[in-house]
């Protein structure tokens, strides 16, 4: 079973989230974004999903309805998730259990012991978390399970003729074999006696009979994630696995180790959804996929404003999706990751709708070409100017081996002025500002084209010299695209019918027409000249 498309509505922190266009052949999404961004939230949507379809269990309002929100139709839990997927048009109540598998970011279960026997009950009969905010206790629950499956052998007259300790080592034998794969002197050696001392026990370094109790969280939190998607995929053969933070309690070599053994063990019709902080998980995801190419997306929560409604597409692993784990992973310490080149240009590194614009969109246009080069947003053009600007001359002093640039917008800045900067060993742009680039003529061509619509083409040309005209008679200069850049957008988007290209100005310029910009345009190679040459 795969996901195809998401829509979310008035639900937790979203009021109108679409997650659109995730590939049939894709296993494995990860979950981007700092905490607090609605990863968990879009787990919690899933569990509501699949809880109020499959069981007719409508959850809490108070904790599941965005707070402020008109609810819609009779009920306030009506039409709050839909999912979409692939190859499954229509989907009935009994055909929903057993399709979500849920563990939650609160796995804690430091101690158990058995001195009786308990019958578990099927788990696709009834769902287990009323919310992904409780504490997910399975070790001892998996033991039971364990343990019937062990009687269950016992009594099958197909395992006559094996011997105890043949039998013994199937029933424990995958599990064992995952975490040897995980760890070098961790081995899972018997379940001790379920009647009375009850519980896993371990070969570590020279130690027997280590008990579960004393493993360190990390190994805890390992083995109970695997143990239990062992154990779980019995009963979830094709099913969406969503587990939250896998990488708790974990050093970034075992979080690699643990997110490629729980893919090896994932059911092979099924889906993977992480939510994750992990180094080491994204530098595993990305091995994975160069392995299975299209069976790894990200999904970027990063710097989104649910309040309004936003489309969430996935996303590759690139120099950005690394560059966003560094700085959610290492916070400040990721801008001592040393880039090959370091550009400084204008913008603001605050706000949330013109937050490093310009880096944000010099990175897209060239990261596929120069991959080792960061854009950094340092302040106004006088700030870059400022050659004892402190913030420069530190970083500059600490990555001593990165090239440095500095780039600013043209302005009206006059001949000599440019002259002046360029013995400061400062580029200036030949346009006026970025936005001159983004809404060039050439990018506007492929905009039409893009959207099949090319006999609109003059149509939109035209918006745009109506826009710079309607700027000049408010005394802009002419070359001001700037000024006149909200609504040659509101135009294009109006003409070409597009309704999903950004929120606002800046949005739709990075999000759709940045895109456009590739090394076969003019522009592209304009910028390039300017920039790096």
């Amino acid at each position: 079973m795969k996901i195809n498309n998401i829509i979310i509505h008035n639900f937790k922190r979203f009021t109108d989230l679409e997650i659109k266009d995730i590939p049939e052949q894709t296993r494995l999404i990860l979950l981007v974004g700092p905490n607090g961004s609605g990863k968990s939230s879009l787990l919690e949507a899933f569990n509501h999903w699949y809880r109020y379809k499959g069981f007719t269990q409508t959850g809490e309002k108070d904790y599941l309805e965005k707070k402020g929100a008109i609810s819609e139709g009779n009920y306030w839990y009506d039409n709050k998730v839909q999912i979409e997927f692939h190859d499954v048009e229509e989907i009935t109540k009994d055909e929903i259990k057993g399709k979500f598998y849920f563990r939650t970011a609160y796995r804690n279960e430091p101690d158990f012991k058995i001195s009786e026997l308990k019958n578990q009950n099927n788990p696709t009969e009834n769902p287990k978390l009323a919310k992904l905010n409780i504490n997910d206790v399975t070790v001892s629950e998996n033991y039971h399970r364990l343990i019937s499956q062990t009687l269950e052998g016992v009594f099958n007259y197909k395992n006559d003729s094996k011997s105890v300790q043949q039998f013994r080592d199937e029933i424990i034998g995958n599990i064992r074999n995952s975490l040897q794969r995980i760890f070098e002197d961790l081995n899972l050696s018997s379940i001790g006696d379920p009647l009375s001392d009850g519980s896993f026990y371990f070969e570590k370094g020279n130690a027997k009979d280590f008990h579960y109790k004393n493993l360190s969280a990390g190994e805890k939190s390992v083995f109970d994630l695997v143990l239990d998607l062992i154990i779980k995929t019995k009963y979830f053969p094709e099913a969406i696995f969503c587990i939250d933070e896998p990488e708790a309690h974990m050093h970034t070599r075992l979080q690699a180790k643990l997110l490629k053994e729980l893919v090896r063990l994932l059911p092979e019709k099924s889906q993977l959804w992480i939510s994750t902080h992990s180094i080491g998980m994204l530098n595993q995801a990305e091995e994975i996929e160069k392995e299975n190419p299209g069976s790894v997306v990200f999904l970027n929560f990063d710097n989104l404003d649910f309040d309004v409604s936003q489309i969430i597409k996935p996303s590759k692993i690139n120099k950005s999706i690394w560059d966003k784990f560094f700085e959610l992973a290492l916070a400040d310490f990721s801008k001592l990751i040393a880039p090959e080149t370091l550009v400084f240009c204008e913008g603001s590194s605050q706000g949330r709708k013109i937050k490093d614009f310009d880096a944000q969109v010099f990175s897209n246009i060239f990261e596929d070409k120069y991959p080792l080069t960061r854009f950094v947003s340092v302040g106004s053009c006088n700030e870059i100017e400022n050659i004892e600007n402190q913030s420069i001359n530190i970083v500059s002093s600490i990555l001593k081996s990165s090239k440095i640039i500095k780039v600013v917008d043209r302005d009206g800045k006059s001949k000599r002025e440019i002259e002046e900067l360029a013995t400061m060993d400062i580029k200036t742009l030949k346009r006026r500002h970025i936005e001159s680039y983004l809404l060039d003529d050439e990018i506007i061509e492929l905009l039409c084209d893009s959207n099949w619509v090319n006999e609109k083409l003059d149509e939109c040309l035209l918006a745009k010299q109506t826009a710079i005209k309607a700027s000049v008679k408010r005394k802009n200069p002419s070359d001001d695209i700037k000024s006149a850049s909200g609504d040659i957008v509101v135009a294009l988007k109006r003409i070409l019918d597009i309704k999903d290209g950004g929120n606002n100005t800046n949005s739709f310029l990075r999000d759709t027409m940045c895109p456009l910009i590739t090394e076969k345009t003019k522009t592209f190679k304009e910028l390039e000249l300017e920039i790096f040459h």
